[in-house]
């Protein structure tokens, strides 16, 4: 044992413990189930709120007093989310920036999808068969949803939707609601070519059958994109967007097809009378 200089045992420092008012020594970890929390990102989400809340914008003063944050602060994180460009200062106030917008925009976004999803589930279960939401957007076919089970499995995209539109039910339909110069432009950029054996040989065999559609006729194949697989699409009213929805069956389940596409756009008809899909496309 160390000795002091006048001999005596020399007591050994003990480790500082830092104790709660109440004289119990804190723990030297963290809770494991409490979540992090990031103070000064929680004032700067209460600032966005504070500035979103006013549609002409507000001033710092304004805003630091509705967020409850002392001045100072505010002006630090209000100069922050105005270089990343999540506000804008016009005329002494702030406003929402270019950031911000497009946040909102994503979050619009994902409702919309959210909505389609929900409604394609609802007439998977009452067509009993995997169903498809597609539109003509951009020049390009584009395939929005798809609602399927294990065990009624959508139709596998073994070649590209988009580029083999001439094949398969969803881009036949929206083919047919286009213009003859704006499909002219698409088989220019996606040519006529046969996919399976059954493929509609050509561009001339495809316009014509195109042409002897009617208006809201349903649109079938029966194994020109996919061997063992049929398909049918009915054209949807959306604005100027050519939109369709589809089902696909089992070749062996083929006697089905027809009444499954003609119970899906009943249940279409009911729903786009709501105005509840037609708004989230």
């Amino acid at each position: 044992m160390a000795r002091t200089r006048g001999g005596g045992p020399r007591r050994r420092a003990r480790p500082t413990v830092r104790r709660q008012a109440w004289g119990c020594a804190l723990p030297s970890v963290h809770n494991a189930g409490a979540p992090t929390l990031i103070g000064s990102v929680q004032r700067a989400l209460r600032l966005l709120e504070a500035v979103g809340s006013h549609s002409a914008g507000a001033p710092a003063k304004q805003l630091a007093r509705e967020a409850g944050l002392p001045l100072p602060t505010a002006y630090h994180l209000l100069r922050t989310l105005t270089h990343e460009g999540y506000l804008r200062r016009e005329s002494g106030v702030f406003v929402l920036g270019d950031a911000a917008e497009r946040l909102a925009g994503g979050a619009l976004q994902q409702k919309r999808r959210t909505m389609i999803l929900d409604s394609l589930a609802h007439f998977r279960e009452s067509v009993g068969a995997p169903v498809y939401f597609a539109v003509y957007r951009e020049g390009e076919i584009e395939v929005v949803g798809v609602s399927d089970t294990p065990a009624g499995p959508a139709c596998e995209e073994w070649a590209a939707f988009r580029e083999t539109g001439h094949a398969h039910a969803i881009g036949q339909c929206l083919l047919g609601q286009l213009d003859e110069k704006t499909r002219r432009d698409h088989y220019d950029r996606h040519p006529v070519e046969p996919v399976t054996p059954y493929t509609v040989s050509d561009m001339h065999a495809l316009e014509q059958r195109i042409g002897a559609l009617g208006r809201m006729q349903p649109v079938t194949e029966r194994q020109e994109y996919s061997l063992g697989t049929v398909c049918a699409a009915i054209p949807i009213t959306a604005g100027d967007t050519a939109a369709t929805m589809a089902i696909s069956l089992p070749l062996h389940q083929e006697g089905r097809l027809l009444y499954a596409v003609n119970r899906l756009r009943s249940e279409v008809g009911a729903l786009l009378s709501t105005l509840s899909f037609s708004i989230s496309i």
